[in-house]
């Protein structure tokens, strides 16, 4: 029974913005699944589930991947408004932004994940970003300037 009601809750989150425990059993029960708040509380708890921002300006239950994503579009958002000039020097690439913007936009970089990137380090408005070779910065460099657009 425990397995089903989370495939139901992950369905629930899925589709519809659920801001409270009590808005989910709610929903279960709706899907004929009956169950107590504190039944919901552990398993908001053993599927890791987090609150996070939702459009409406509200908050909304969510899994770790979607969390994730979430938080990426925002970096992403933040380095396209923040980014002052990128450069190359050898296999680093330096990225001025907006005072008190760098560690943001140097979290976007992180959140790519790009094989080339070997690592990131932020000042209040300078990133330098490590490429692992000198033979990829071009390509790095390109992929940042579409980003900052």
């Amino acid at each position: 029974m425990k397995a089903i009601r989370h495939a139901v809750i992950l369905e629930i989150i899925g589709k519809e913005d659920v801001e409270t425990q009590e808005e989910l059993a709610a929903a279960l029960r709706e899907r004929g699944i009956l169950v107590t708040q504190a039944t919901v509380s552990r398993d908001i708890k053993e599927l890791h589930l987090l609150k996070v921002l939702a459009d409406n300006g509200g908050y909304k239950y969510a899994t770790l991947d979607k969390a994730e994503k979430g938080m990426t579009d925002r970096f992403i958002r933040i380095f396209s408004e923040s980014v002052v000039s990128i450069t190359a020097a050898n296999n680093l690439i330096v990225i001025k932004t907006l005072t008190g913007s760098a560690a943001a936009a140097a979290e976007a970089v992180d959140s790519m994940h790009w094989s080339p990137v070997v690592g990131t380090l932020a000042g209040d408005n300078t990133i330098f970003v490590a490429v692992r070779s000198i033979d990829e910065v071009e390509s790095v460099i390109e992929r940042f300037r579409a980003m900052a657009k």
